[in-house]
C-alpha cells in the first residue's frame, strides 16, 4: 500500500509534547460534553483486517464494489485528505486497510468526526468492501465510530522509535510502530509451540512445579530472596526446574518437561536477564546421547515452523541448523586451542595454571584443574564454534547433577549445544546415585561457606527422594530467549523479552 501523508509527521518532531497533549484533552473534554463516550464498552467486530484483506486479494478491479458488508476496527495510523472525500489507514497488527470516508455516505457530521481523529485512535467501521479507481483496497465508511481516544501522539513515520532504552520500557509502542518488534514476538510464539509440539508427540506429559523454592538449587546461580509472612521463613525465586522434574521422573512420570520463567539475581548483558525462559526435559532410560538427538530435532522444528527453514543468517554471517550436528570433547577443543596435545585433568594443578597465564586467562586461586579447563574453553573456544557444534564431557567438578562418565570418571556425561559462539542449553545423563550426590552437593556447600555465592547446598529433600530410587535418565535444558535470538537476528535478550529488567529511570 503505498504511505499516504501522515497527519501528524511534524507533530512528534516540531510542536511541543505539552501543546499536543493539551489538543487531544481538549478534544476528549469536547467529546465528554457532546454525550461521546470515548472508551465504550461491547463493540462488535466482525471481521479482522487481516482476513478482508486476504479474502480481496486477487478480487475486484480497479473501482469496483464487492457488495458486502464488514465492520473493521484498528488504530488509525495515516489520514490525508479533508472536506468532502478523506482516505484513512487502520493497522491491525501487521495489517493495514484504507478506509475511504466521504460526505456522500457519512454526512457532514460524519466527516467532521473524521477530521477530529487523532494518529493512534482506535476507530471501528462499518462499511462496503470496495477497490478505488487507483486499485487500493478499502472499506468505504457508512458509520466510523471512535473506540478508543489517544492522549499521545506515537513517534512519526519518518523518526519512528529509535531510542532502545525507550523501545524496551514502553513496549507497547515499540510494537505499535515498529513492525520488526511485532515480528520478533511472532516468531517467539511459534518457537515454544514448536517446541511444546515435539515433546507432546514424543510423549511428554507437561508439568508445573513451583516458583517459590525452599532451597535454591538446580543450576550453579545467585537467587532472589523472598519472604514468606504467613510462614516467617525465607524463600528463593526458582534458578532452574531440575531438582522438582526429577522428583516426578523418581515418582514414576516416564517422560515430563516445562516452559516457564527462572530468576537468577545477577548482571545484565546482551545475553543475560534476570528473569528468563527455560525449556526443561527429563526421560527415564535415556542418556546424553538421547538428548544430544533430542535437542538437535526441538531446534530443528523451531526453526522450520517459526521462519520457515534451517538455513540462517545471523549478523550478516550464514549459520546452518540442519543436518546432524558434530561432537566435540571440551578437552579436545581445548588442546586444539592452547596448542598442547598432551593436556590432561591429571595435569598438575600449577602446570594447568601456567597454561592459563600463557593465554591471558584468568582464575581463582581456589579453583582446581577442572574448573580452569572450563575457564580455557569458555575463553578461548567457545566463541569459536559457529555452527551448530555439540560439546561434550565436561569435568565432573562444574558438573554437580551429572553423572560420571562410564568410561572417565573425571568428566561427566553433559554437553551444552553451541550455536554462533553461544551456549543454547545443557544436557546430562542425569546423576541418580544418591551417595554420589551427596559428595558433591556437600563439596558445592564447601565451596559456598568459602565465598563462592552461586554454589549449590545441600537439599536434604531432594537426596531423600532420590533414595526412594530413581531410573536412569537423561534431562536437556534449552533456552528459549536466546533460541528466538538466533531465528531473528537479534543480539541482545532484551529484544526477545516483551519487558526485560531495566535499571531504575
Amino acid at each position: 500500500m503505498p504511505e499516504p501523508a501522515d497527519a501528524t509527521a511534524a507533530e512528534t518532531s516540531g510542536a511541543h509534547l505539552d501543546e499536543l497533549l493539551g489538543e487531544r484533552r481538549a478534544k476528549l473534554d469536547r467529546l465528554r460534553a457532546e454525550g461521546v463516550d470515548p472508551y465504550p464498552v461491547g463493540v462488535r467486530v466482525g471481521d479482522s483486517l487481516a482476513a478482508v484483506s486476504e479474502r480481496y486479494a486477487d478480487r475486484l478491479e480497479a473501482g469496483a464494489s464487492s457488495g458486502e458488508q464488514v465492520t473493521v476496527a484498528g488504530r488509525l495510523v495515516a489520514r490525508r485528505g479533508h472536506g468532502k472525500l478523506a482516505f484513512c489507514v487502520l493497522r491491525e497488527a501487521d495489517t493495514d486497510l484504507q478506509v475511504m470516508a466521504a460526505v456522500d455516505t457519512l454526512g457532514v457530521e460524519g466527516m467532521a468526526r473524521v477530521a477530529d481523529l487523532d494518529l493512534g485512535d482506535w476507530v471501528a467501521v462499518s462499511g462496503e468492501v470496495i477497490r478505488t479507481r487507483r486499485g487500493e483496497l478499502s472499506v468505504e465508511a457508512r458509520e466510523l465510530t471512535l473506540i478508543g481516544k489517544s492522549l499521545r501522539p506515537l513517534p512519526d513515520k519518518w523518526h519512528g522509535l529509535r531510542d532502545t532504552e525507550t523501545r524496551f520500557r514502553q513496549r507497547h509502542v515499540d510494537l505499535a510502530v515498529n513492525a520488526g518488534a511485532r515480528r520478533v514476538f511472532t516468531v517467539r510464539a511459534a518457537v515454544v509451540s514448536a517446541l511444546r509440539g515435539e515433546l507432546h508427540e514424543r510423549g511428554y506429559l507437561e508439568v508445573e512445579t513451583p516458583l517459590l523454592h525452599p532451597i535454591p538449587g538446580g543450576a550453579l546461580a545467585r537467587p532472589f530472596v523472598t519472604h514468606h509472612n504467613a510462614l516467617d521463613t525465607d524463600l528463593y525465586l526458582r534458578i532452574a526446574k531440575e531438582l522438582y522434574l526429577k522428583r516426578l521422573i523418581a515418582g514414576g512420570l516416564p517422560r515430563v518437561f516445562e516452559i516457564g520463567r527462572v530468576f537468577r539475581n545477577e548482571g545484565l548483558s546482551p545475553r543475560h536477564n534476570p528473569e528468563f525462559t527455560m525449556l526443561e526435559s527429563y526421560e527415564a532410560y535415556a542418556d546424553y546421547h538421547d538428548m544430544m538427538a533430542l535437542v538437535q530435532a526441538l531446534v530443528q522444528r523451531a526453526a522450520r515452523e517459526a521462519v520457515g527453514t534451517t538455513s540462517l543468517t545471523y549478523g550478516g554471517r550464514p549459520v546452518e541448523l540442519g543436518g546432524d550436528w558434530p561432537r566435540r570433547r571440551m578437552l579436545d577443543l581445548v588442546r586444539d586451542a592452547t596448542g598442547r596435545d598432551d593436556l590432561d585433568y591429571d595435569w598438575p594443578l600449577e602446570r594447568v595454571r601456567a597454561l592459563c597465564g600463557q593465554h591471558g586467562v584468568g582464575f581463582d586461586a581456589a579453583w582446581g584443574t577442572g574448573k580452569l579447563v572450563l575457564e580455557l574453553y569458555e575463553k578461548l573456544v567457545e566463541g569459536q564454534l559457529w555452527d551448530p557444534t555439540l560439546v561434550t564431557d565436561y569435568p565432573v567438578e562444574v558438573s554437580p547433577l551429572a553423572r560420571r562418565h562410564r568410561d572417565d570418571p573425571r568428566v561427566a556425561e553433559r554437553f551444552e549445544p553451541i550455536v554462533v559462539g553461544r551456549e543454547l542449553g545443557n544436557a546430562f545423563s542425569e546423576l541418580t546415585d544418591p551417595d554420589d550426590q551427596r559428595a558433591r552437593m556437600q563439596a558445592q556447600a564447601r565451596a559456598r561457606v568459602a565465598g563462592d555465592a552461586e554454589a549449590m547446598v545441600v537439599d536434604a529433600d531432594y537426596l531423600r527422594a532420590m533414595e526412594f530410587g530413581m531410573p536412569p535418565m537423561g534431562g536437556l535444558g534449552v533456552g528459549v530467549d536466546r533460541l528466538v535470538m538466533l531465528l531473528t537476528d537479534v543480539h541482545t535478550i532484551r529484544d526477545v523479552i516483551l519487558f526485560p529488567t531495566l535499571r531504575p529511570e
